[in-house]
This record gives structure tokens, C-alpha cells and sequence, in this order.
């Protein structure tokens, strides 16, 4: 019976969907750090929605929870002073956090390092470097991973977080693996303090080296399996109509059986998507499944999403009625429980801008659960040296 509940500092937190998989995965938030002040309202409403206890250390939003500034001054010795209180009665606690990324996406604004959003980078994993959690997971775009330019920027970070101490694993994972109906691509770093393994007896490198991070146990599809399915490609658009599930694909990675199994029609926010602002004829003119395009895509029944990025003048139109997806549709695209819902005082903007932000739920929780697998082997480990040597010392006392 697995009895580790490592708890959870969240950092760039949004409307809570990266958190959401670590709470459902035996893991305890117990601080809360957004900036935007609409974001953390929906996180709020959200977990009292879902009847998920309050974070022990508190919501921190604003000028408070600007990242930025908690690198010096007052903030930072708040926050270690915070974490330190936090090991006094729990064994293990770890950051996790994605920065904002438009300055790395090559869709966004691609300033790097060098920008607003980019220096936010550097900020928590200065963060992770003062406060030395246990572990860390960063998730970000992965043009800051792909591209040359930025690639350079990443590997200074994981550097500054060598010398930190830490063990670092990474993956250029895809949403979609872990059964989400999204082609959605995202670096997630992973790091685990070195004193951390020896403080568990386990000194070694080659001992640590020999625990492999199981990357692969989450998985259920495989990315060179997963887009090789007979697809259902482009069809006219034709407004209500009702097309079969053709076969050859697995169902469960398609719009329409998320939009079923979410009832996004009956959904808080169902009714919730912007109006065209001039006319219809653009809309009814792009076919079923034409994604080609940066904006006006059109999205199939019987097909996955392509990235749930709903700014930049991105739209996303449903499969076969004339109109843009709802919030309820997109909540169903990035594979959130249908209990899961947005306050409708929330304006649209914010509603779309925090959903295409935040980490798929399932992709989430996948990564929660393997990162758990991964900590209660290395106690499963620990444990066995140290009955090994209690072993061995019985045995010596006998002779």
C-alpha cells in the first residue's frame, strides 16, 4: 500500500489543470502561485466546484506571486521560509510549474530568454536553485527545447541546475500518448536532488542511474504508432449532419467522443464561444477537418484536435455546427472531467487564453503518477538495504 504524499508547490498556475492531476494522483498542493488575477479566480472556483481541500499555504496572485520578484527581497525568504516549515512535517516536496511560453513558440512571440515571458524561465529555476525541493517538473513549449536558438538558453538552465544538485531527466512528450484527443508536443524537465538519494542511502551513481525514470509506463499510445490510423481526412461541411465512426481508429482520441462523454451541450459552459463578428460565410465555407490553415480550422468529429491554442487570432471552429467551439468543447479537448468548470463571469478571452495554456488533465495526471511510481521505488529500494543490512547483521549475531 503506497503511503507517500509528497506535497505540491504550484507555480504559473493558471486555472489549475497541471495541478489538478497531481491532486488526483495522491500528491498534496499545498501552495498556489498564479499572477493573473482571473486565472486564480478560476482556480478557486474551480477546486470548490470539485470539493479539493484549500492549498495549506495559501493562494498567492499578484504582485505577490510575480516570480520575478520572488528571486530577491522580501518574497524570496517568505517562500523558503515557507518551504522549510513544509519539511518539518512532510518527507518529501517538489515545484512544479509552466512558465508562460510565448517568447519560445514559434507560432508566439519567439523573443527567447530576452522577454517578459522568457525571463520567467530563469526566474523559477532560480526559485528551484534557492529552495531546493526534493523535485521539480518545468513544462514548456518545444521550440525552447527544438530550436537552436533557445536550445542554447535550455541547456544554461539545466546546468545552473546540475550545480544545484540535481539528477535531470527530460522528454519531448506528446498529449495525445496519454489519451488525449489533442497532437499537442511539450518539454517537460524533470529533476530530483542528488541529497535526496543519499539521504535514502542510496550513494551510488550507478545505483541512481540504475532507477530509470518510467517515462513509458503512462503510455497508451504510442507516437509512432498513433498517427499512423486510417484518419479521417477533409469532407464539405455540412451544418448538424451525422457521420459514423469509421473503422480503423481508436474512438477514445476523437473530438466527438469527448464532446459525448464531457455532454459538453449540457455542460455550465455550454453556451460559452465568441459570435463572428461579420457574417457566416466563412465559417461554413472551410471543410470538415481543415486544420491547414494558422487560423479557421476547423476541427473533425472523428478526429484529434490540433493544439488547443485559442489566441493569436487562432480559430477553432466546430466540426458541424457554424459557429466557434465552446468553452465546454474546449474544456472536453483538453481532456478535463466533466465536472470541471469555468466561472461564467469569466470573460471569454480569459476562459480560452487559460484552457490553451494550461497542461492537458490527462497528461498531467500521467506525469504525476509516473513521477509517484518513481518515488516509491526508490523507497521500495531504501527499504530493501536497509532489511538487507539488518539481515546481514542478524545473521552475523546468530554465528
Amino acid at each position: 500500500m503506497n503511503t507517500i504524499k509528497p506535497c505540491i508547490f504550484s507555480f504559473f498556475a493558471g486555472a489549475g489543470f497541471l495541478d489538478l492531476g497531481f491532486e488526483t494522483s495522491n500528491f498534496k498542493i499545498v501552495y498556489v502561485n498564479e499572477i493573473f488575477s482571473a486565472f486564480m479566480k478560476a482556480y478557486r472556483y474551480s477546486r470548490e466546484r470539485l470539493n479539493l481541500p484549500l492549498p495549506e499555504y495559501g493562494y498567492h496572485e499578484g504582485e505577490t506571486a510575480d516570480v520575478s520578484k520572488l528571486v530577491e527581497g522580501y518574497l524570496a525568504k517568505n517562500l523558503l521560509d515557507i518551504v522549510q516549515d513544509c519539511r518539518k512535517f512532510n518527507d518529501i516536496v517538489g515545484f512544479i510549474g509552466g512558465p508562460p511560453c510565448p517568447d519560445f513558440s514559434i507560432g508566439g512571440k519567439n523573443r527567447g530568454y530576452l522577454g517578459d515571458n522568457g525571463k520567467l524561465s530563469s526566474a523559477y529555476i532560480e526559485l528551484i536553485c534557492q529552495n531546493l525541493p526534493d523535485f521539480f517538473l518545468f513544462e514548456n513549449v518545444k521550440g525552447l527545447w527544438r530550436t537552436k536558438k533557445h536550445r542554447q538558453f535550455f541547456e544554461s538552465l539545466k546546468i545552473k541546475l546540475q550545480t544545484a544538485g540535481y539528477i535531470l531527466t527530460e522528454r519531448l512528450i506528446n498529449a495525445i500518448e496519454y489519451g488525449v484527443p489533442q497532437d499537442r508536443e511539450r518539454i517537460i524537465l524533470l529533476g530530483f536532488r542528488q541529497s535526496y538519494f543519499q539521504d535514502l542511502g542510496i550513494i551510488n551513481s550507478k545505483d541512481i542511474l540504475g532507477l530509470t525514470f518510467p517515462w513509458n509506463n503512462q503510455i497508451l499510445y504510442s507516437k509512432d504508432k498513433v498517427f499512423t490510423y486510417p484518419w479521417s481526412q477533409c469532407e464539405p461541411f455540412r451544418e448538424n449532419s451525422i457521420i459514423s465512426c469509421p473503422d480503423g481508429i481508436p474512438q477514445e482520441l476523437t473530438v466527438e467522443y469527448w464532446f459525448r462523454k464531457n455532454r459538453v451541450l449540457s455542460h455550465p459552459n455550454s453556451e460559452h464561444y465568441f459570435q463572428p463578428r461579420a457574417g457566416i460565410t466563412k465559417f461554413v465555407s472551410i471543410p470538415e477537418g481543415d486544420a491547414s490553415k494558422k487560423s479557421f480550422k476547423r476541427l473533425h468529429r472523428w478526429r484529434y484536435s490540433p493544439t488547443a491554442c485559442y489566441g493569436n487570432n487562432e480559430v477553432h471552429l466546430h466540426p458541424y455546427k457554424i459557429r466557434r467551439i465552446s468553452v465546454a468543447e474546449a474544456l472536453a479537448i483538453q481532456s478535463l472531467p466533466t465536472n470541471f468548470v469555468l466561472p461564467e463571469n469569466m470573460s471569454l478571452t480569459n476562459m480560452f487564453k487559460t484552457i490553451g495554456n494550461g497542461v492537458p488533465y490527462l497528461a498531467s495526471k500521467a506525469l504525476a503518477e509516473s513521477i509517484l511510481d518513481f518515488l516509491v521505488r526508490i523507497e521500495k529500494y531504501h527499504n530493501k538495504q536497509i532489511n538487507s543490512k539488518l539481515l546481514g547483521l542478524f545473521n552475523k549475531t546468530i554465528i
